[in-house]
């Protein structure tokens, strides 16, 4: 009976996990956070349909026995330590409730699909403008380059965006289209701000996604921004637990990198 409830939960896991990727897939969102649950998920499958085969064959075979124990345990141990970063990630995000001055608004790029800003940008650009609204003297630096497959640039869907649907004017958009990840953002963007009189020394509000502002501020510290506003935008429920799965690995490649 035991064994039937394992199995059971096994293949609903891995049902859960392989049409939660596999969905975001169809949507072009190829990365760690859906390639990961898609992978899992089939093993899951895997596992629970075959699971008498697989025994039998490891009880033949000692050593390979005692290896696929030891991967259930590093799995398990990766799992807890997963839960421990979403928990982190949802206790320590930045919530900005009041908006103090600033000399100027960097929006971080997340992607375009087919011109047009992800759900996650769309955010972070809805989040930008109403600040924008509160300080309207202020210069926007939208920063993002060419993704794969796209003919304009993030930064330009991004300044299109804002214009279409916020009505902000073009004199205040600043464009940054030539960074592909969050470090070469906020580095390109010291130049750009340099060229507008000013500089990462003064009030910088940066706007990301609220699983990724803690990232987002260790680098900016990294490159010289000294006093920054993390401005967090709400990441849509159904792209938030694989973009805290994606950040997760972001967190170790960024320290494995020094990015800082």
């Amino acid at each position: 009976m035991q064994t039937k409830i394992y199995r059971l939960l096994l293949l609903i896991t891995g049902l859960m996990l392989f049409l939660d990727g596999f969905i975001l897939f169809l949507f072009k969102k190829v990365h760690l956070g859906t390639i990961i649950p898609v992978l899992v998920g089939i093993i899951f499958i895997s596992t629970a349909l075959a699971w008498h085969k697989i025994q039998n064959y490891l009880n033949q075979h000692a050593r390979l026995r005692r290896f696929w124990q030891l991967g259930w345990i590093g799995f398990t141990a990766w799992c807890i330590s997963l839960a421990g970063f979403f928990l982190y990630i949802h206790t320590s995000n930045t919530q900005s409730t009041t908006h103090q001055p600033v000399q100027a608004i960097i929006v971080l790029g997340s992607g375009i699909t087919q011109g047009k800003p992800s759900a996650a940008l769309a955010a972070r650009l809805d989040t930008a403008a109403k600040f924008a609204k509160q300080q309207t003297h202020i210069p926007i630096l939208v920063s993002g380059g060419l993704d794969y497959g796209e003919t304009i640039t993030e930064a330009e869907a991004m300044a299109q965006y804002l214009q279409e649907q916020h009505l902000i004017s073009t004199q205040r958009i600043l464009l940054e289209d030539r960074s592909t990840s969050t470090e070469l953002n906020l580095k390109n963007s010291k130049a750009i701000l340099k060229q507008h009189q000013l500089s990462p020394q003064q009030s910088i509000a940066i706007v990301t996604s609220d699983f990724h502002t803690l990232r987002a501020e260790a680098i900016a510290h990294k490159q010289g921004y000294t006093n920054v506003l993390m401005v967090s935008a709400p990441t849509p429920l159904s792209i938030r637990y694989n973009a805290w799965l994606r950040e997760y690995f972001a967190y170790l490649s960024g320290w494995l990198l020094n990015e800082y």
